[in-house]
């Protein structure tokens, strides 16, 4: 339940492209979050397609939650599938001191493709994130990590075991096991092993980046 030293809400932003996974992560956290006794509202924002295009989810946590939708600069978590929508949903709503997991596997966007948009380098990418005062960050290459675990498909659940990692210690009203618990409860039989060692894994590599101190 609902403890006295989290905070009163918790707002979480995924950022990817159609095809990801970013509505089944949305839909884990937020099952996460009922297990905790929380109200949830999610929001999710679809682009030109729905596999190519940008997909971004918005997932609001607390006592008492209204819109679905975040407002600028109230995202206490940016979780990015995709590098350059992590960048665009980061510039417009992580808020100083958040916390954010990139997955740094490009996939270009129908905008970059028909050639409406460029695509800045990783580098720039992830210095731009930090200078909005990420208080932590992990940047890997989640999708290598869901291959290993067994499929690319995982890759979101690799991201989120780094999340889960990255919150602990936190105010964050949700934790590793709620969300294990929703993974189970969420995901089909024939999917959940290859899905709990995509979390185990992505928990491991943040966990080695808050050891070295990155």
């Amino acid at each position: 339940m609902w403890g006295e030293n989290v905070r009163d809400r918790y707002y979480v932003m995924i950022a990817g492209i159609g095809g990801q996974g970013t509505v089944l992560l949305s839909r884990i956290i937020g099952d996460a979050a009922l297990l905790k006794g929380l109200h949830v509202r999610i929001g999710e924002t679809y682009g030109a397609a729905m596999r190519g295009g940008a997909v971004h989810s918005h997932v609001k946590i607390g006592k008492e939650v209204y819109s679905p939708l975040l407002m600028e600069d109230q995202a206490d978590a940016l979780l990015a599938l995709e590098p350059l929508e992590g960048l665009r949903r980061g510039l417009l709503y992580l808020k100083p001191g958040g916390i954010v997991v990139l997955n740094t596997r490009v996939i270009y966007p129908i905008d970059v493709n028909v050639g409406a948009a460029d695509y800045p380098s990783i580098d720039v990418i992830i210095n731009s994130l930090k200078r909005l005062g990420a208080s932590r960050m992990v940047v890997h290459d989640f999708t290598a990590l869901a291959e290993k675990a067994g499929s690319s498909r995982v890759m979101n659940v690799a991201v989120l075991g780094a999340f889960a990692r990255l919150i602990e210690g936190t105010d964050a009203p949700i934790d590793k096991d709620s969300l294990i618990e929703a993974i189970k409860s969420r995901v089909p039989a024939r999917w959940l092993e290859v899905n709990l060692k995509a979390f185990e894994l992505g928990y491991k590599v943040a966990d080695e980046y808050l050891r070295k101190g990155k």
